[in-house]
């Protein structure tokens, strides 16, 4: 059989990192096999399914370059799902529950047992406030062979009955999900690990159900912070769309992901995603927790932005470029950006390298100032510059024979104290070519202040 993977995100306004790493490990799979990838939106609560939020997942996926062969929205599927739990009430599968969580807690404390089978025996008949329950086994075990994190068994005496229809009459994602599953023909479940507990129950109705065969289960590792924590979108950054917002390339995000629990066997990381294609498996996916590491991240994207050719790397710096400061002449953005394009790692970070030219420069912090500018022969190194350059020939190349030569005349480094006046920092885009664009007079006003601030 041909294999079919599903990726069946929530619509909540974004699609968040996890969600994506998951995405893409089906699609990756589907595409290496030659199999189908189906997106199912789960979207049974329609509170929390209007269109845009809906879109909002489109978009982040389409923007990692993540495409699907098949779609479903399971608002579509109430009807199917509803027949379904009344298959399960004939055959005496589930039964009708009318205890509140106060009246189950009134019973079982806080042991934390759960939910007590109160109403098993109760004949219950549908009504306000009554939910569908599942009649879980009373003895033995469940178990399945996940691909990444081997035997799996869970004691089904641990199992409470589960609510598989709300009291509204909206179907729980248990039912949904393992109907579709197996009405779909799915012979792959990739999700994230925190979803293993959710399991015995989609087997369970799977059984229900008439099959005899589950799913191929991989449960993929969970992504966490640099506290070694599960990333939350209180404390950390996990919107697909804010890294978009920020200058990363969906190349680079995309290749990024992928090595969340995976890598190659040959250890290069950064690679076309045709050779990650023909590589990925999941049967080599790790189960150790993945650190999301924005750095390294940042690396990905760096080497990214570098393969650009500039006119694309113009295209997609100059909003950036735009917001911070305005319309600046393009010439002169043209001029500056292959100097940019080498050291930015995204693209709202090129601002702050053309800062000092196009706008008045940061003032250097007090650390910099103490390390660079009160060493040794500094003032004279300021003196000398400032002399030569009244009248120099304006260009790069006189610019830096003025500079260098005034710290070989005085067997100091003088390139720095000069850059840490006119830029305000210690390190940016080259000196000499981006220096001629400025006005003599205001390159030597810079130096005038810096040299008698000292």
């Amino acid at each position: 059989m041909t294999a079919r993977l599903r990726f069946s995100p929530a619509p909540t306004g974004y699609l968040h990192v996890g969600g994506a790493r998951t995405a893409l490990f089906n699609w990756l799979y589907a595409r290496r096999v030659g199999g189908t990838f189906v997106l199912r939106i789960e979207d049974t609560d329609a509170d929390r399914s209007r269109p845009e939020l809906v879109e909002a997942i489109y978009d982040s996926l389409r923007w990692l370059g993540v495409d699907w062969d098949e779609e479903y929205h399971q608002s579509d599927r109430f009807e199917a799902y509803r027949e379904v739990a009344q298959s399960f009430l004939d055959k005496g599968l589930a039964y009708y529950c009318d205890c509140s969580q106060d009246d189950v807690k009134a019973r079982v404390g806080d042991k934390g047992a759960g939910y007590d089978g109160h109403c098993r025996q109760r004949d219950v008949q549908p009504g306000e406030g009554v939910v569908v329950r599942f009649r879980t086994p009373d003895e033995g075990l469940i178990t399945w062979d996940d691909l990444i994190r081997g035997r799996v068994e869970f004691d089904a005496t641990t199992l409470e009955d589960f609510i598989i229809v709300r009291s509204n009459g909206v179907p729980m994602f248990h039912l949904a999900n393992a109907y579709d599953d197996y009405d779909m023909g799915i012979t792959h479940v990739v999700r994230g690990e925190d979803l293993v507990n959710t399991t015995p129950r989609v087997i369970l109705l799977r059984e229900a159900l008439g099959a005899t065969e589950h799913p191929i289960y991989a449960h993929l590792p969970l992504i966490v912070n640099e506290q070694r924590k599960k990333l939350s979108k209180r404390r950390d950054d996990v919107a697909v769309g804010d890294y978009r917002s920020r200058g990363y390339l969906p190349e680079a995000m995309r290749n990024y992901l992928v090595t969340l629990g995976w890598g190659p066997k040959d250890d290069i990381e950064i690679r076309p995603l045709v050779e990650i294609i023909e590589q990925f498996d999941l049967a080599d996916i790790n189960k150790a927790p993945a650190f999301f590491d924005v750095k390294k991240l940042d690396h990905f994207n760096g080497e990214y932005i570098r393969e650009l050719d500039v006119d694309e790397f113009i295209t997609q710096s100059t909003p950036y470029i735009n917001d911070a400061y305005g319309s600046i002449d393009p010439a002169l953005y043209r001029r500056l950006a292959p100097f940019v394009q080498e050291r930015v790692r995204r693209f709202d970070e090129s601002p702050r390298f053309i800062n000092w030219i196009v706008a008045t420069p940061p003032e250097p912090t007090e650390k910099d100032w103490r390390k660079v500018m009160q060493k040794d022969k500094v003032p004279e190194v300021l003196d000398l510059v400032i002399e030569q350059i009244e009248a120099a020939e304006w260009t790069p190349e006189r610019m830096s024979e003025i500079i260098l030569g005034a710290g070989e005349q005085l067997g100091v480094k003088s390139q720095l104290p000069v850059r840490l006046a006119l830029t305000g920092q210690r390190s940016g885009i080259p000196l000499f070519e981006p220096m001629v664009e400025l006005d003599r007079e205001v390159v030597l006003n810079r130096l005038r202040t810096a040299r008698a601030a000292l």
